[in-house]
């Protein structure tokens, strides 16, 4: 199943987000359409700046002819809860006050992080990253998508 993750520090726009596409329909459910014109289906996990999630799919228009549009369910936690987004320091900075640690990271679980990652690092210093998309500082990361 592709999946985007979509983050940076010098984007045009500070987002940080997980788009995950459905695969295809293997057939149409109308007749005389086809499954490649259908509009894919996917799900958004907005992360940063606004927490929330948008489940994109395609539905029959109602009436007796069959034509099909895409479709878009959103949730938003400040729309839907009315409350102020919070940075996520608020929560460490209380959660340090109360002694909880459940949200901080141990020394051997970033360890174990670095070892997953550092090959990467150390290939694409070995063999060069020239074909690693990197986008311009203030830029639209839409125009980069990289397919994970």
């Amino acid at each position: 199943m592709p999946f985007y993750l979509r983050t940076g520090k010098a984007l045009a726009a500070r987002r940080s987000e997980v788009v995950i596409q459905f695969k295809q329909a293997p057939f149409a459910l109308f007749r005389d359409t086809p499954v490649d014109r259908l509009t894919p289906n996917d799900m958004t996990l907005q992360i940063q700046p606004e927490e929330g999630m948008t489940l994109r799919f395609s539905a029959k228009i109602p009436g007796p002819s069959v034509h099909m549009d895409g479709v878009e369910m959103k949730f938003n936690y400040k729309d839907h809860f009315k409350a102020a987004p919070s940075t996520g320091y608020e929560t460490l900075i209380y959660d340090c006050m109360v002694g909880d640690a459940t949200l901080f990271q141990r020394a051997d679980s970033i360890e174990a992080g670095w070892r997953v990652v550092q090959p990467a690092l150390d290939a694409w210093a070995k063999e060069g990253a020239e074909k690693l998309p990197i986008y311009l500082a203030g830029s639209s990361d839409r125009a980069r998508r990289t397919r994970c």
